[in-house]
Order: C-alpha cells, then structure tokens, then sequence
C-alpha cells in the first residue's frame, strides 16, 4: 500500500491544490520538496556575453526567475535602471512581482493573458522600434528567436539564470512508497543521491514523455505516467493508480 508520497515541486501556495484534496480522499501523506533549484549566473558569465543592460530599452520577462536575476545583475553591475524602461510579461502576475525592485505604477509595464510569449508578439510589434532583451536560463529553445526575426523585432537573449540539482542532504529522511517527478534532470538528482532506488523497487510517476524515458533508462519502477489522454493532469494519474491500489 501507498503510505507516504513525495512530490518533487514547491508546496503549493493554495489550500486549494488538488494535491490536497487526493491526500485526503486516499488517506495518503504528501510532502513537497523540489528536486531542481534555479540559481543566477555569475559576474564573470555575464559580462563574458558582452552585453550591456542599458543597450536595451524594453525586457522580456517570461518568470519571476528571469526578474529576480535580471534586477541582480543590475545591482551587481552597479547600473541604474532608467524609469523609461518597458516590461513586456507573459502574464500579469508575473508583471506584479516587478515592483518588488520598482515602483509598479511609474514604469511602462505590458503583459499578456495566456502565459505563452507568442501572445505577447501582437503588442511588442506595436513597439517595433524598442531593443529587446530576453532573459533566459542555460537551457532554452531557438523558438523565442526564431518568432522575434520573424516579426523584425530588434532583439537579444541573455543567459542569467540556470536549473541544477537540489540534491538531498545526509540528514534527509527517505522513508517514501512513491516519488513524483516532473524533469530528466529530477531522475538525475534521485538516482545520483540514491543509487540503490531502482533495486528498493520504490513506485515512481512522471510527468511528460522525456521524464519517464529517463526514468526507464535509469531501471526505476515506473508505475504512473502523465499526462495521458484519459488523465490529462498527474493528480487524475495518481488517483486512478491509487485507485487501483486499494482494491488489491
């Protein structure tokens, strides 16, 4: 039976979380702890870009990830971020994290509604002659390149921030019937912190085609795979498997 499940992603913000309520439903414990971190690039990667902020007069932010390194850089750098600049963000809540650095309401701050870039190409044409800058992790696709040269728009990314491995501590309890992942690199850090966790034969779910390949390859116990036409969401997997389970 399935006692205890970890998921690897942050508590959810909201008592809401559907996360919960299978909890509940199943009578099962869930606890949160990301697999991955995201952590800012340093002085001496950024300036071997050879980009200078004050080049740009409008950003592109696409997470508050991409704010937060974007602002430290500025700071890093000692450069003062004129009032003039324009914000363009995939979403509003993304937009709001901003005036955690400026004061929201003097800024020129644009954003979209469905969180996907492409939405934001309507009103950044509008603004065709502004230079862009793109924060961007390590790893990104051409795709964002691609749109902006299609449009002609003047653009630039620039790498700030990269996604390495949380890995768990010595002191960590492992005591988990389950473990939800949701990225190639999530099977890394569990196989690389726990090298015998394919012979415990603990039930693993993914999420996402790449996820359980990584999985597969690594020899894990891979019971649950999302999303699927009949389960769009990993909480619907995890139920039905659950589920299944009880009438054992």
């Amino acid at each position: 039976m399935i006692g205890k499940i970890l998921v690897s992603q942050p508590k959810p913000a909201s008592e809401k979380s559907p996360y919960y309520a299978l909890a509940e439903q199943n009578n099962v414990e869930i606890v949160f702890r990301p697999f991955i971190k995201v952590v800012g690039i340093t002085e001496a990667e950024f300036r071997a870009q050879r980009i200078n902020l004050l080049d740009y007069t409008a950003v592109v932010f696409t997470s508050r990830h991409s704010i937060d390194n974007y602002f430290k850089m500025a700071k890093a750098s000692r450069i003062n971020i004129p009032e003039t600049m324009k914000y363009f963000c995939v979403t509003e809540t993304i937009s709001l994290y901003i005036q955690k650095y400026v004061q929201y309401r003097k800024r020129k701050i644009f954003f979209g509604t469905t969180g996907k870039l492409i939405d934001l190409i309507p009103l950044m044409v509008k603004h065709k002659t502004e230079k862009y800058l793109i924060p961007v992790s390590d790893v990104h696709s051409d795709d964002i390149n691609k749109t902006f040269d299609a449009e002609g728009l003047h653009h630039k990314e620039c790498v700030m921030y990269r996604t390495v491995s949380n890995n768990f501590s010595k002191d960590e309890v492992f005591d988990y019937d389950m473990v939800v992942l949701f990225s190639p690199t999530g099977v890394t850090t569990l196989v690389s912190d726990f090298p015998d966790i394919a012979e415990k034969k603990i039930k693993i779910a993914t999420f996402g085609p790449a996820t359980a390949k990584a999985a597969e390859d690594a020899g894990l116990n891979l019971v649950v795979k999302a999303p699927s036409p009949e389960y769009p969401s990993m909480t619907a997997a995890l139920q039905k498997y659950l589920e299944k389970e009880q009438t054992k």
